[in-house]
C-alpha cells in the first residue's frame, strides 16, 4: 500500500501555515505578543539545550494540552498571544501548526529552521 511521504505532508502543510523568520519570531516574543512553544522530545531538550522561557509541549501531547475540553489541557496554551511552535528542524512544527489550525487556532505559527538553526546562528540557549 503506497503512503504519502512525510516530506510531502510537511511541504503541503507549509503552504497552509504561517512561518516566521527567527528574527521576526524573537521580535514578537520580545514585544510580549508571542510565546515560543518547544514541541521537541524531552531527551532533545536535555541533549541540545532549549530557548529560555519557551513553553515545553511535547509533540505527542500538543493537541491534548491545547484542547480546553481535554483533561490534559494546559492553560498556558489558552492565550491571545501568537504561539510560535518550533522543533529541531521545522518539520514537526509545520505539521503541528497545521493540526492546531485544523482544531480552530488562528494565533499559531512556526519558526523557520527550528532549534537547529537557532543554535547554529549563535542565538542564546539554556543547557542543563
Amino acid at each position: 500500500m503506497p503512503i504519502t511521504p512525510v516530506k510531502t505532508l510537511v511541504a503541503e502543510a507549509k503552504t497552509q501555515i504561517r512561518s516566521l523568520s527567527q528574527e521576526d519570531a524573537q521580535a514578537l516574543v520580545d514585544a510580549d505578543d508571542a510565546m515560543f512553544v518547544d514541541i521537541r522530545d524531552p531527551r532533545e531538550l536535555s541533549r541540545e539545550g532549549r530557548i529560555n522561557g519557551a513553553f515545553h509541549a511535547p509533540r505527542g501531547m500538543l493537541e491534548f494540552w491545547f484542547d480546553p475540553e481535554s483533561p490534559y489541557h494546559k492553560p498556558d496554551l489558552a492565550t491571545d498571544k501568537t504561539l510560535v511552535l518550533f522543533c529541531a528542524s521545522a518539520w514537526r512544527s509545520a505539521l503541528s501548526v497545521k493540526t492546531l489550525q485544523d482544531m480552530g487556532a488562528t494565533n499559531v505559527a512556526e519558526m523557520e529552521g527550528g532549534f537547529s538553526a537557532w543554535k547554529k546562528r549563535g542565538a542564546p540557549i539554556v543547557t542543563d
